[in-house]
């Protein structure tokens, strides 16, 4: 039995949703654009300068670790209302220290520990960041324009997937140093954009969270922090959600490694990969602009449920591919039917989840699907190593059959009586 959908937080008046939307879009499109850039030429700074493979890898390593750590623990005050302190103040501290990165990249050799460090502080600080900006939708912007503002701003993460690495290429090759300036400035503009929004970016007052006393601040804290994954584990469409998302996105990624590995067998080089990836990124670009109109007047469950299924030919089509043509058609094809599952998923999300909680429950679910999507590329590798590529995309598309069948199960249960959506 589902629980009620609460009333949503009291939007803004339009012209301030308007123009604070506007913003946002650009605070994360430029976030992601710069985060993209630099992210694809830190492992090729680190092996120019003598590092091993095994010291780059570990230095993301590191990076998806405190990102892991850090969220749960930023959505706390940001749910009690610090939400637009802890973006501002996040991307400065991301400023500063990719504009170390900068100076030292350009000074000369960069000791590893210096550079380690630095990326540390930024990811740090993003992962903060990111944690708040959950749940921002839900605050500066009305419940008929959620699915509309979700889709553009996928758009724009999904544009800045394409285009972030191949600004950074040429970057780097301009100069090494040229990448993290521009992440440096992305976040600069990111905390510009935050910091000209009208809206304060919290809950109404009688929606926060209370402070704890002193000598209970800690017990608080972590039970604040597990706040949200009480409510995914209350609340059966929020389960729905977490399963949906964290399998598809893991598969997704353990199918594009299979398909690296494939090229690979193959005897094909870095330019197919590339246009690999570009038919993926144009794909996944074009499913999120269209989103809105495709997932238009239908429930979450309307569109999860045919979403899953139409996602297992292509997968298993990739078991027979052998072109790089054949590989970025089918992987476009899966990146463009996600985002209006996605979309559809998320303006659910928020409608379902109280305005103190958005943070926390945002990043329950963003970190699930972050510690399955990480453990994809091992998991791939291993089969792909033991059973063959072909193989291993048979097995994930079973495996997404798997997940199509839970949800043409359990999506009309999750749902039944608690569907309000609006166009």
């Amino acid at each position: 039995m589902t629980h009620p959908a609460p009333v949503a937080a009291p939007a803004v008046p339009q012209p301030h949703a308007r123009r604070d939307v506007r913003l946002f879009w650009w605070a994360g499109t430029c976030d992601a654009l710069g985060s993209q850039t630099a992210g694809f030429v830190l492992p090729l700074l680190l092996l120019s300068l003598g590092r091993s493979p095994a010291q780059a890898g570990a230095v993301a390593g590191l990076g998806a670790a405190a990102t892991l750590v850090l969220g749960p623990l930023a959505a706390v005050p940001a749910d009690r209302g610090a939400r637009k302190q802890i973006m501002v103040g996040a991307a400065l501290v991301s400023t500063a220290a990719m504009t170390g990165v900068t100076v030292a990249v350009a000074a000369g050799p960069v000791p590893l520990a210096v550079l380690l460090a630095a990326v540390l502080v930024e990811r740090c600080a993003s992962a903060c960041y990111e944690a708040a900006s959950l749940g921002t939708v839900a605050l500066v912007c009305p419940p008929q324009e959620h699915r509309r503002v979700l889709s553009r701003l996928q758009a724009g993460e999904r544009g800045a997937l394409v285009a972030g690495p191949a600004l950074g290429g040429l970057l780097f090759a301009a100069g090494a140093w040229l990448p993290f300036l521009v992440d440096a400035l992305s976040y600069a503009v990111a905390a510009g954009g935050i910091r000209a929004m009208r809206s304060p970016l919290s809950p109404p007052r009688e929606r926060r969270p209370r402070a704890a006393r002193p000598r209970r601040a800690l017990r608080a804290v972590c039970a604040e922090a597990g706040a949200g994954v009480a409510l995914v584990c209350r609340e059966p469409f929020l389960r729905l959600a977490l399963v949906w998302i964290a399998a598809v996105n893991s598969l997704l990624v353990a199918l594009y490694y299979t398909t690296v590995f494939a090229l690979q067998d193959h005897g094909r080089g870095a330019a197919p990969l590339g246009l690999v990836l570009a038919l993926a990124g144009a794909a996944g670009l074009a499913g999120a602009l269209a989103a809105p109109r495709l997932v238009r007047r239908h429930a979450a469950a309307g569109v999860l449920v045919p979403v899953s299924w139409l996602l297992v030919p292509p997968a298993a089509a990739l078991a027979l591919a052998r072109d790089a043509w054949q590989f970025g058609l089918l992987l476009g094809l899966l990146c463009f039917l996600t985002p209006p599952a996605t979309v559809a998923l998320q303006a659910r999300i928020i409608q379902l989840t109280p305005p103190a909680l958005q943070a926390r429950t945002g990043t329950v679910l963003a970190t699930a699907s972050g510690a399955a999507a990480a453990l994809a590329p091992a998991l791939a590798g291993l089969a792909a190593g033991r059973a063959g590529a072909g193989a291993t995309c048979a097995g994930c598309a079973v495996l997404l059959a798997v997940l199509a069948l839970y949800v043409t199960w359990a999506a009309p249960r999750r749902t039944r009586g608690t569907e309000e959506e609006t166009g």
